[in-house]
């Protein structure tokens, strides 16, 4: 008997939360109405609240077929990018972002060493060999972040109840703007509350390059 007391002692909390937590989905359109991948969404609360606990991680940008993959990354402040190079040709990789800038050129087959990411903000890396090649490393202390697929969308699951900041960032976004924002209102044991944003698109830089996406 004295176990069962303890299971439920130990239920109670859980229980508590799942009954004070909820969904967040979140929909990326473009003007047209199609659905927009690679949109980097974060949900940050009202109110002020610690920094999430986070563990370093390293995290691999790859060259092959004269692209970076993925195209875009997230990172929290702390991670590590390293680079490589799976292509037979070598890359001269580089960011000229105030967040992160540096240089290397890697040869077939190489890596690099460890970047540390140490701040928030957007790095866009391309090649200075094939100016086509471009990928965005994204980093936020933001408790949650998530980018969307195909479908443009992403949920949250399971959100304290409360109020938040939701936060869409994607490349062909304008530079040098703010991410677009909007305010949810999370309740407890709800069903999914759902926002869209619409975002107004220049031209992939992946087909049309422009040297102006590399400030960042």
């Amino acid at each position: 008997m004295r176990q069962i007391f303890r299971f439920l002692a130990f239920l109670a909390p859980l229980t508590a939360f799942s009954a004070s937590a909820a969904g967040l989905d979140v929909r990326v359109v473009d003007q047209h109405g199609a659905p927009v991948a690679d949109a980097v969404v974060t949900v940050v609360p009202r109110d002020a609240a610690p920094a999430p606990d986070h563990k370093p991680e390293v995290k691999i940008i790859d060259q092959k077929n004269l692209m970076f993959m993925p195209y875009i990354e997230v990172f929290r402040p702390g991670d590590s990018v390293v680079f490589r190079n799976s292509d037979n040709t070598r890359h001269h990789v580089y960011s000229f972002s105030p967040v992160k800038a540096f240089e290397f050129v890697l040869m077939p087959g190489q890596s690099s060493a460890p970047l540390m990411l140490d701040k928030n903000g957007v790095v866009a890396v391309g090649c200075n060999i094939h100016d086509r090649m471009i990928a965005y490393l994204y980093i936020s202390d933001a408790p949650w972040i998530a980018h969307s697929g195909a479908d443009g969308k992403v949920r949250f699951d399971a959100l304290p109840a409360g109020a938040y900041e939701v936060r869409v960032w994607q490349p062909r976004l304008r530079p040098n703007r703010p991410d677009l924002a909007q305010t949810a209102t999370v309740l407890g044991n709800a069903d999914p509350q759902t926002l869209t944003f619409t975002l107004s698109l220049l031209p992939d830089p992946r087909t049309q390059f422009d040297r102006e996406h590399t400030s960042y």
